[in-house]
């Protein structure tokens, strides 16, 4: 049997997520009533980094609108129409935004991870674009979705080729969790060093206005060498430089998978470097996370919704980046502005307080955890290079060129 092409509605069923009730409360603290946003979809799966649950209440008004293992969602509304996620078992039973819609495959005759492979490439994202005329601000209607055209080979080739793909991402996802492990390790130590105040010759150090004689009070503002929003890009996928974007800042890690390519000259100063901190601070949902930037990356800014904060060379990098990210909670309260408009202001960044170790114990943890850390680097140069040869194989095993 050829590949042929089919459309979404002769494979698939296509649904519509469902409108909250007015006056609905969104709980931080689990329960069973996991709730998918549009900004939680992207890049081929459902990233939750400030999950929010359903009252028993607000489920029991939508529980037909939910998603199960092997199905895809897509966004519909707003600039990001067209993401793409894979429902794993992790997300079965979740209730679906309206902003999103899920597409239920028959999987007799088309691989469900196979379709979401196809439809998280850059050209089906711009299919969908077209859908909606172009515009950012659009609705993709199910009934555009149900036209959508996807090219399949006879289903035992989908399967193979979701496997090829799958085990690119099985990689990457192992290097994310065991730089989480090296992180946490990191943040443990500082935490016992720096928070509980067990540093090495604590006993014998006289506490001095509630800090350690010797260390020294000071504030973001004094301790950083540029602090900076990015740019506004000019996005070009075919151009070298690279944009780092909110999406990117997740799990107090920078996250690529998200990133995009823009043509705009960039002044050296917002080109990121190794050790700079990044603050989302702009909007809801995303506004102050923070991650810091643990590996060179040629030609890579931020946009104007990101914060550059690069320390002094005088300042330890490590226990200056670990500090602004334990503060993350505390930033994401600090925006201004009407709903959704809220702005994170370089002012109060710079207004954060920060406490500065004497050399000797910061010295230290700084040689402790470098190897954590340049353990970090190697796997997240791992990560990019998986994702650049995924990223080559997938279209040229979506239209038949490299055969499996």
């Amino acid at each position: 049997m050829s590949w042929h092409t089919a459309k979404i509605e002769d494979i698939a069923s296509v649904k519509g997520g469902k409108r909250l009730p007015k006056g609905h409360d969104f709980l931080a603290d689990p329960t069973e009533h996991l709730y998918i946003r549009a900004r939680d979809i992207g890049n081929n799966r459902i990233t939750l980094t400030d999950a929010v649950y359903l009252t028993d209440d607000t489920y029991n008004k939508i529980r037909n609108y939910t998603v199960s293992a092997n199905d895809l969602v897509v966004t519909i509304v707003g600039a990001n129409i067209g993401d793409v996620g894979f429902v794993t078992n992790e997300f079965d039973g979740a209730n679906l935004t309206e902003n999103a819609a899920r597409i239920r495959v028959n999987e007799k005759v088309c691989d469900p991870r196979f379709l979401s492979f196809q439809m998280s490439t850059p050209r089906a994202k711009e299919k969908f674009q077209l859908l909606t005329g172009g515009s950012a601000q659009g609705k993709l209607g199910l009934f555009k979705i149900n036209t959508f055209d996807v090219v399949l080979p006879p289903i035992a080739v989908q399967k193979r080729i979701a496997c090829v793909l799958s085990a690119y991402d099985n990689l990457i996802e192992n290097n994310q969790r065991r730089i989480q492990l090296l992180e946490q390790a990191a943040r443990l130590l500082f935490k016992e060093w720096f928070v509980h105040l067990r540093f090495p010759g604590h006993e014998h150090t006289k506490i001095i206005d509630g800090v350690p004689e010797g260390w020294e009070k000071t504030t973001i503002n004094e301790s950083a060498s540029f602090i900076s929003r990015g740019i506004t890009p000019k996005y070009d996928d075919d151009a070298p430089g690279i944009v780092i974007n909110q999406k990117c800042i997740r799990n107090r890690m920078v996250n690529l998978d998200f990133a995009r390519r823009q043509s705009k000259q960039v002044p050296p100063s917002k080109l990121v470097q190794f050790g700079d901190v990044l603050i989302n601070s702009t909007g809801t949902g995303t506004l102050g996370r923070v991650a810091q930037l643990m590996l060179e990356i040629d030609e890579c800014t931020v946009d104007s919704h990101v914060t550059i904060v690069r320390p002094r060379e005088d300042v330890p990098v490590y226990y200056f980046g670990l500090h602004l990210t334990g503060l993350e909670s505390y930033i994401a309260t600090l925006g201004r502005g009407a709903t959704n408009q809220t702005e994170l202001s370089k002012d109060v960044i710079a207004a954060l307080e920060i406490v500065l170790p004497s050399s000797r114990p910061a010295q230290m943890f700084e040689s402790i955890v470098a190897p954590d850390f340049r353990q970090i680097r190697v796997l997240s140069a791992q990560i990019e290079k998986l994702i650049k040869a995924r990223d080559l194989l997938l279209p040229k095993l979506m239209n038949g060129e490299v055969a499996v």
